[in-house]
Order: C-alpha cells, then structure tokens, then sequence
C-alpha cells in the first residue's frame, strides 16, 4: 500500500479521501489555491502544499511537481476537475507516480462519447440510437435527425457535465443549436466535435457502480439519478424502484463482461437510460468515481476510495467483494448547495455562520466545511451530501426529511427546503418520475416552499440569511 499521496482536489471530495486516507494510515498530502487556503479542513492532512491561482488544480505541471516534491508514489485526482484527463493521467505515469484510477489509454478510448458508444456495442451495451462517429457538419447532423426523428441532443464528444449539450425539437433550428453547443464545447473543453442521438424521452438515468481490477470487473448496483435541473443532479437514490429484477441481472452480466473485456482497473460508472419500453441503453462511461458513490457504499458497506487505492496498489478483487453481511435496503443522497431554487438556483457564496449536521443511524453527512468557513464563488456551490439508509424505500425517505429537518445552516441559503418539498410530493414517494419531472413539478414545489415554513419544519424558508430545513 502506498505510504504517501497527493489528493489533486478540493473541497469535499478532498475532504472525503483525506477521511479514507488516515484511516488507511496513508499519510496524505493537500492542494490548495489562494482562495482555499484557509478552510478548515486541510488541517487533516499531513501537508499542505500552497499552489496560488484559484485556477492551478487544473495545472498538471504544478500537481505533479508537488507529488515530486512531497515524495507522494500516488496522486489521488478526485472526481471532477483532471479525474478523468488521460493527458493528466499519462503524465502521472511518465513520472512514475501511480494516478489512482484507469491507466490513461483506458481514459482517452472512454473519454470519446463516440469510442465509448462504438466500444460498448460491440461488447454488447446498446447505446442510444444516434451518429456512429463525430459529425462533419450541420448538414450531416440534420440529416440524420431527419432519418431517426425529432427530438435529439447535440451533444460534445468530449463533454460532460450538460455542457456543448443542445436538445433539437425543430428541425429548422438544429444548425443554429449545432454551432452553439459547438461553440461551447471548444471553449470548455478544447475540442469542437459534436454526435448526435436521439432524444429518448420520458426516461430514466440509471448509473452501474464499477470496480475493476484489470482480469475481472464488479457491477455494484444500480442507481437512481433522474432528480435534474438542466442535467445537474439534485437527488440520487439506490436500487431504483424502476428496474425490474431480470433486466438488473441481465444488464449488471453484461456490464461485468464489457469492462473485463477492456481490461478496466479502478472505479467508474457506467451511465445508461431507461426508455418507457423497458429497454437500458448506454449513454457513457466515466472513468472515476461519482459524486453520489456514497449511496452504493451506504448499501455495501464498501468505501469505495479505499478499494480505489487497493486497486491502485495491484490487490485483486475478491471473489467475495459484497458478502452476506452488507447493509441492503434503500439509500438517499441529497446534494447540499448554497444556491436559490427561486432565483432560477443562483448561486450564493458566502460566510457560514452556523453548520449543524444531523446524526443518528443510518445517517452520513460529507462536507469541508464548518462553521467560519465560506462557500467560494469561484467553484462549484455543492458543500455537503447528506445521505441516508433504511430497510425500505419508505423508510429511507423518512429518514431523509428528518434529518433535512434537522440540518441547520445559517449565513447562506440552501437547496435543502426544496429537497423536503421533492421528498414530500406524491410522485416521488410513489417513484413515478423520470429525467424532465423536476422542471414540470418544479414551480409547484416551489410555491410549497416560498409560503412559509418548508414541510412540517416550521424552520425560516430558502433564500433567506438564515436557512434551515
């Protein structure tokens, strides 16, 4: 096992594998630019290495450098940001430092949208019906969308995240869409190229949890992601209530053939959606860990970080990865963010003046924050998951409004309200919902919450100084 690493990352994902690291009795050393310097969670760690623009955890040169100088064999990316770069991930390898995740040819073959789609077939994962490689042009993309109907999803070979993503329901407003999402994803990730699919509607976005170790591959459930606003994630839970048993074991074989087939080491997560007719075709892979890998770990018992390192550091999965003493059942993850559902979720950074997180059975909070602390404007508004378990769905909803109730955060606002009013809506507690419920419910939603009190809590509503939920 690896004595030292470098945790490439910020915020509650660094906090999250510093968590893993000391138990483990790695000695772990943290990242900061200018703008994190003083949060109160690198204090965790063994060393902090200063690295001064709020732009340098993108700077490849500048991680490696301080692996180097740190005498780290291992450099820990995180999800999000150069997690899943294979140029980062090469580079790591040229320096003979271990990157803990797939090795960078994996990457850049799963990183291509197309690759992925074309790989993935032909090891037996259907992907949505759409364009066979990058489009040339708009022309060709009008084409098919002519050939396979309306609506479809421009989307950017190398995106992620809902950026260079345009959905099309009129034909005549597809070249215009095109060069937009074009536009945006040169920008955002340095590569013009745009594919095409076909929108499927009134679905559902079901995630296979992987670990590989390079002979044999494990699937470790599915999850439930399909709580969206504009392709951003609010809500994950686990098992979804919308695979049927057959499918969950056909798909889950299958999975398990196509990433031992690719020889794939690590985690990562394979994304797929659900169409009305049962059918799950694979959308892309991401080669790393998800934010909401948490709910998989609250029904395996597994830390899913630690077996990333186990993996790193050449230790076989065993036979008996999940044993008869798992935990089961039904888990929740809410994503805490400083936004303002009622201002179209704006972002508001700013000071915590008080953090009080629920405890109890059953009951996870992840964050790096603490009071005194403050939510940058400068990265992503999530400061804490809260997740939970039961023994049934039903349970774990419940568990889930207690302990937003019981969740106190003063000096910003919060989606937590809002998480409460979802939780309470017949749709959801009936898990009748799919990928575009969240933007017909959402006015509804909103309206329970700006009246007053968030349901049954009696606590000030979002959007306000102080929030509770």
């Amino acid at each position: 096992m690896f004595r030292r690493v470098l945790v490439a990352n910020r915020g509650e994902v660094a906090a999250r594998i510093i968590r893993t690291c000391k138990r483990m009795g790695i000695e772990v050393v943290a990242v900061a630019t200018d703008v994190d310097a003083d949060l109160s969670y690198l204090q965790d760690a063994d060393a902090v290495v200063p690295l001064g623009h709020r732009r340098a955890y993108l700077d490849a040169d500048a991680l490696i450098a301080a692996a180097e100088a740190e005498r780290c064999s291992a450099i820990h990316p995180g999800w999000g940001f150069l997690a899943e770069n294979p140029t980062f991930a090469a580079r790591c390898e040229a320096a003979r430092i271990t990157f803990v995740g797939p090795d960078s040819a994996t990457m850049r073959r799963m990183a291509d949208k197309v690759q992925a789609r074309q790989t993935m077939a032909a090891l037996g994962l259907a992907p949505t019906p759409g364009s066979d490689g990058p489009l040339r042009d708009a022309g060709e993309a009008r084409a098919l969308a002519e050939r396979i109907g309306l609506p479809v999803l421009l989307k950017a070979v190398s995106g992620g995240g809902g950026r260079g993503m345009r959905r099309v329901d009129d034909i005549d407003r597809l070249e215009h869409a095109f060069h937009e999402a074009s536009s945006e994803a040169a920008g955002a990730f340095g590569d013009p190229r745009m594919y095409l699919e076909r929108l499927v509607e009134r679905s559902r976005h079901i995630e296979l949890q992987i670990l590989g170790d390079g002979q044999r591959a494990v699937v470790l459930g599915e999850r439930e992601c399909s709580v969206q606003r504009r392709h951003q994630k609010l809500i994950e839970e686990a098992p979804s209530v919308a695979v049927p048993d057959d499918l969950r074991q056909r798909i889950r074989q299958r999975a398990e053939q196509a990433c031992a087939a690719l020889g794939y080491r690590g985690a990562g997560t394979l994304e797929m959606l659900l169409d009305e007719d049962g059918h799950l075709w694979f959308m892309e892979m991401n080669t790393r860990l998800q934010v909401e890998h948490t709910v998989t770990e609250m029904l395996t018992g597994l830390d899913l970080v630690e077996w990333q390192f186990r993996i790193a550091a050449n230790e076989p999965l065993p036979a008996d990865l999940v044993g008869p003493d798992a935990p089961g059942g039904h888990a929740i993850e809410c994503r805490i963010n400083a936004e303002d559902p009622g201002a179209d979720f704006r972002p508001v950074p700013g000071r915590i003046e008080r953090f009080e997180a629920p405890s109890g059975p059953g009951i996870r909070i992840d964050t790096h924050l603490r009071a005194g602390d403050r939510v940058s404007p400068h990265y992503d508004s999530m400061f804490a998951k809260l997740i939970v378990a039961g023994g049934s769905r039903q349970e774990a909803i419940d568990r889930m409004d207690a302990a937003l109730a019981g969740l106190r955060v003063e000096g910003v606002p919060t989606t937590a309200p809002l998480h409460r009013a979802i939780l309470a809506h017949p749709d959801f507690r009936a898990g009748d919902y799919d990928t575009h419920w969240l933007e017909q419910a959402l006015p509804g939603l909103l309206a329970r919450i700006s009246g007053g009190a968030s349901p049954e809590s009696g606590r000030t509503p979002h959007g306000t100084a102080s929030n509770g939920a």
